[in-house]
């Protein structure tokens, strides 16, 4: 068990560490691609998808022309995914499938591993979405009242740009060493404990963690582990 006296807030990642985008977006994007008899399944769409946002978000933070915000490099991705695999949709169409994600639905053990984290930490969100998408999800998805929810939309760029992690220490009024992020993207992992952050990997999805010394104190499977370790008297 890592040292946690000094540990404070708990910050954590909404896209697929709380919220299952994936268990979400795949069923209006299989509904979508029968809609089109495309032959792409609804997995692999999805996994295009995903990947390329991913690539928009660090693409739109190295050029450092404004920041776009998620759902626009969301937005983006998910119409090269249509073009790399041949399907032709119109921008109505395109909305159609974007208005999906303000259908996100939490992970089952997220709500009652907050409330088992809740009296001895801080909680706190802190996300690559918009400040006002984050109001909607953490309300109406989530169904948790947050002690504070940050966007990086207030720093100008995406994670795992250091100025996210650092800042929201500084809005928390918090040395770096007295937070820890809790994310299931190891790149956000890495990214936080770059900046002096403790980490919890949730390694929902099994896949290979970096090469890189700036490994994440604890790895759990998903939040009940997490407040397994963490509040272990609870």
């Amino acid at each position: 068990m890592t040292n946690l006296s000094e540990t404070k807030a708990l910050t954590f990642d909404v896209f697929g560490t709380i919220l299952d985008l994936g268990g979400s977006l795949r069923p209006f994007i299989a509904g979508f691609l029968k809609d089109k008899n495309a032959e792409v399944s609804a997995e692999r769409f999805w996994e295009h998808w995903r990947y390329r946002q991913r690539i928009e978000q660090y693409q739109d933070t190295i050029m450092m022309l404004g920041h776009s915000g998620y759902l626009e490099t969301s937005r983006r991705a998910c119409v090269y995914a249509l073009a790399l695999c041949g399907i032709s949709a119109s921008k109505a169409e395109v909305e159609g499938l974007m208005s999906a994600w303000q259908e996100l639905k939490p992970f089952p053990e997220v709500a009652s591993a907050l409330h088992r984290l809740k009296d001895r930490f801080k909680l706190v969100v802190l996300s690559n979405g918009e400040a006002e998408f984050l109001a909607h999800l953490t309300t109406n998805r989530i169904g948790y009242a947050f002690d504070e929810v940050i966007s990086v939309n207030s720093f100008g760029a995406f994670k795992p740009h250091p100025s996210v992690y650092r800042g929201a220490a500084r809005l928390l009024g918090l040395e770096v060493g007295a937070c820890m992020m809790i994310s299931s993207n190891s790149f956000d992992v890495v990214g936080a404990r770059a900046c002096g952050f403790k980490a919890a990997h949730v390694d929902r999805y099994r896949l290979p963690y970096e090469d890189t010394p700036f490994r994440p104190q604890l790895t759990v499977s998903d939040f009940n582990e997490l407040a397994d370790k963490l509040c272990p008297e609870l």
